[in-house]
């Protein structure tokens, strides 16, 4: 079982900048993914970002040139750094977490989802 803990978002004007970050803990043997997704009021949860372990990052069209996912593999912590932050990026924030290898994928968790309001 893999435990993840997740930073508290907030409120943010439009234009502005904020840092998630998820920290994972557990029995935790390799993370193969780790990422970003989120849900708006009334829509389905989507990706936002992900990051595989050597491998290429990947972004919505959406949040491409204003959100950088990275992680700390010794920290077992992914961030999302969130630039020029428009009103429709607010939605509920959650972190997931894919163990396993490229070869041979494990259990996928989800963090506790954290609020995001870009609002003036």
């Amino acid at each position: 079982q893999a435990q993840l803990a997740e930073s508290w978002g907030g409120l943010v004007q439009p234009g502005g900048l904020l840092r998630l970050s998820c920290a994972a803990s557990g029995s935790i043997f390799c993370i193969y993914r780790m990422g970003w997704y989120r849900q708006a009021p009334g829509k389905q949860r989507e990706l936002v970002a992900t990051v595989p372990r050597g491998g290429s990052t990947n972004y919505a069209d959406s949040v491409k040139g204003r959100f950088t996912i990275s992680r700390d593999n010794a920290k077992n912590t992914v961030y999302l750094h969130m630039n020029s932050l428009k009103p429709e990026d607010t939605a509920v924030y959650y972190c997931n977490v894919e163990l396993g290898t490229a070869a041979s994928l494990g259990p996928n968790y989800w963090g506790q989802g954290t609020q995001v309001t870009v609002s003036s």
